[in-house]
């Protein structure tokens, strides 16, 4: 957490600051673990600023800001970081500041309370090196019954902890892995390999509506109340959830299963047995 709903809504949020110039950048005091820089920060600042925002775009966890030097600023927020216009949850753990001018927004903020997040400067050809289809899969949003089918398809993996995979398909996570194959009716123990071309196109359909409906929602603000918006609002999603942290409960699908929950490669699973067989 943040997931690709998450991000997107981040990056959707800060999307009013293309075409403004970033008059400078400061690191606020924080006392707390610092989260990883690079390039260094006096180079990252001096490549930086001066420059403006051509672009918002998202690499699927991360927030992508292009810049009119053809350099990338790429955030990712990790565990508990957040890309804000207002001001940030709490002081102590902002992490980065950057001044805009010539739009309607003045500040994009990078707070972090766990500081496990980093920001990265790319040219374009190391952007596309490091984010390239060797290394990061078809954005999950857009992903196709095709391309599910010839990445995963030969895999042994149980499909749960192959949908966690970035290199395969990028943006999903813990939480919308088990979402997902819950609309899917697709049991998260199930192998990879084992899945039929039926399933495949149920399960690129159930990404898509999943994710799509999430990004609606502007995410999903947990119990811990990390997650927020742009404007430093929780997203909604959370009230959506249909197995997601409701182990103990009924199914909201079928009202006669009880919501369980497992452990798969470090990670719980919530589903439904009766809906995925």
């Amino acid at each position: 957490m943040p997931e690709l709903p998450e991000v997107e809504t981040m990056c959707r949020g800060i999307l009013p600051a293309q075409g403004s110039q970033i008059t400078a950048i400061s690191r606020p005091r924080c006392l707390k673990q610092p989260i990883a820089f690079q390039p260094s920060f006096q180079i990252f600042r001096r490549r930086v600023e001066g420059t403006s925002i051509a672009e918002i775009d998202r690499a699927g966890k991360r927030v992508v800001i292009w810049l009119d030097s053809t350099d990338a600023v790429v955030i990712e927020p990790r565990m508990t970081g957040l890309v804000l216009v207002e001001d940030a949850p709490t002081r102590q753990h902002l992490r980065l500041r950057l001044e805009l001018s010539g739009g309607p927004i003045s500040d994009i903020y990078y707070w972090d309370r766990r500081g496990l997040g980093n920001v990265h400067l790319f040219s374009a050809k190391s952007f596309a090196e490091r984010f390239g289809p060797e290394n990061l899969g078809p954005d999950a949003l857009r992903i196709s019954a095709e391309e599910y089918r010839a990445r995963l398809g030969r895999s042994r993996r149980e499909i749960k902890v192959a949908l966690l995979d970035q290199k395969a398909v990028a943006g999903i996570g813990n939480l919308y892995a088990a979402e997902i194959l819950h609309v899917a009716r697709i049991h998260p123990k199930r192998r990879s390999s084992e899945l039929t071309k039926k399933h495949w196109q149920t399960l690129a359909e159930a990404t898509q509506a999943v994710l799509s409906e999430a990004i609606l929602y502007e995410g999903s603000t947990l119990s811990d109340g990390t997650y927020r918006n742009a404007l430093n609002k929780q997203g909604g999603y959370q009230n959506q959830h249909r197995v997601y942290a409701r182990a103990g409960q009924p199914c909201l699908r079928c009202r006669r299963s009880i919501i369980e929950r497992i452990v798969q490669a470090q990670r719980a699973t919530f589903f439904c047995a009766k809906c995925q067989r």
